[in-house]
């Protein structure tokens, strides 16, 4: 949530930013809906203080104080209902973009930062993932759409080893970093998911809710690690505080109906390990550039060829205030897909979560940033190594850096 007191001083400023996110903010009803409950806060403040004073006068001030205490019974109904539409009409804001974010209207006019790696040359026709994953029985989507319905799939054999190989070479790069492993749980309450930012604007279309339990699934780690430490007051010398997390992830794909349906890389269900950050202010940014860092260190180990985007305000979404992506070379489809972001939130969901650190110079309490990257969206990160690490055989070189934990197996054959 943004700072109210900035919105009274700047409601421009937030008008504007919200417009270079595509969202169209009714500022003059924002600032009606705030007028109204500091009116009603003023109203019963004023009570509040004649009872303390009838309170003084004893019997005299009693039935001055009977009709006081009616109107306060009549009035704070009036305010909590007030409060509650204004705090809805907030939860609406987007975060605006740090100042170096390029206005955009969309995708289209991302920046590219940098390309790393060089894109393999086959010396034979190249086959996408999923031709080579069926053939060597590693990917079965055709028995979990049977099973599941459509946008599933089973990883299974070599390329489930793969999976699990995946996740302890990321464990090993991150653990030595410093990170907290955690499984977090992948249920949260609502409530949760709202204050970290993603039920407004058709975010509540994405998710998989259980409207009995009052509960919905993650669509990644991030989402049930930043309400770990909600409603707490963190010590500044345990700053920053940094977590990766792995959690089986939940998406409907709402609104991806006829993109990437066949195979596994556009799917309801997948694993992940995903690094989160809760960092003073003043490294925020430096922060954000050492998880994007580490993103880049986990592909260059993999050897996979990739470039990094810097996100338009049109494609930043309403959570991030600065966002990188990475995107991994796909040779079926001779460009670069999607495999990592990374995410600078600021204060935005500190504040709805309501964590804080003690200042150790001023002894305020003040918000924690919070920051948020991929670590492994491992089923893509499958896809990948399928794809550019192809034989004209048909089988799959096994990345040197993932061998390890391959059973000592180098190559990925047909059974």
């Amino acid at each position: 949530m943004i700072d109210l007191k900035e919105l009274r001083k700047n409601p421009d400023f937030f008008v504007e930013a919200a417009k270079n996110k595509n969202v169209q903010l009714d500022i003059k009803t924002i600032l009606a809906a705030d007028e109204e409950v500091l009116a009603l806060k003023k109203q019963i403040d004023g009570i509040n203080a004649k009872r303390n004073i009838i309170a003084k006068q004893g019997k005299e001030g009693v039935e001055e104080g009977k009709v006081l205490k009616e109107k306060l019974k009549e009035l704070e109904p009036q305010l909590a209902d007030k409060e509650k539409s204004l705090n809805d009409l907030l939860l609406n804001i987007p975060n605006p973009a740090r100042p170096d974010v390029k206005i955009g209207k969309n995708e289209d006019e991302n920046e590219e930062i940098r390309v790393v790696g060089k894109i393999p040359k086959f010396a034979f026709p190249a086959k996408d993932y999923m031709d080579l994953g069926e053939a060597l029985d590693i990917i079965d989507v055709k028995r979990a759409s049977k099973v599941s319905g459509s946008r599933f799939g089973y990883i299974k054999g070599d390329a489930a080893l793969l999976e699990f190989a995946i996740v302890q070479y990321v464990l090993n790069i991150l653990t030595k970093e410093g990170f907290c492993p955690v499984v977090p749980p992948v249920f949260i309450k609502t409530s949760s998911m709202q204050a970290m930012g993603y039920l407004q604007h058709g975010g509540l279309d994405e998710v998989y809710a259980f409207d009995k339990d009052d509960l919905v699934l993650v669509g990644t780690a991030e989402q049930s690690i930043g309400p770990y430490h909600m409603d707490e007051v963190l010590e500044e010398k345990q700053l920053p505080l940094r977590y990766v997390g792995f959690s089986t992830c939940f998406r409907r794909e709402a609104g991806s109906y006829g993109k990437d349906t066949r195979g596994i890389l556009r799917v309801h269900q997948f694993d992940k390990l995903e690094m989160f950050s809760f960092c003073h202010p003043d490294k925020s940014d430096a922060e954000h550039e050492y998880l994007v860092s580490l993103e880049e260190k986990i592909l260059q180990g993999l050897k996979l060829p990739y470039h990094v985007l810097k996100m338009c305000t049109g494609d930043l979404g309403d959570v991030s205030a600065r966002r990188y992506d990475i995107e991994t070379w796909l040779p079926s489809e001779q460009r670069y897909r999607e495999t990592h972001s990374c995410s600078q939130v600021w204060d935005f969901q500190s504040r709805r979560l309501n964590i804080k650190y003690k200042d150790g110079q001023s002894g305020k309490n003040e918000y924690v940033h919070l920051l948020n990257g991929t670590a492994a969206a491992i089923g893509r990160l499958i896809i990948m190594i399928i794809e550019n690490y192809q034989q004209a055989d048909g089988s799959i070189n096994i990345p040197e850096v993932l061998q390890p934990w391959m059973m000592d197996k180098k190559t990925i054959v047909k059974k």
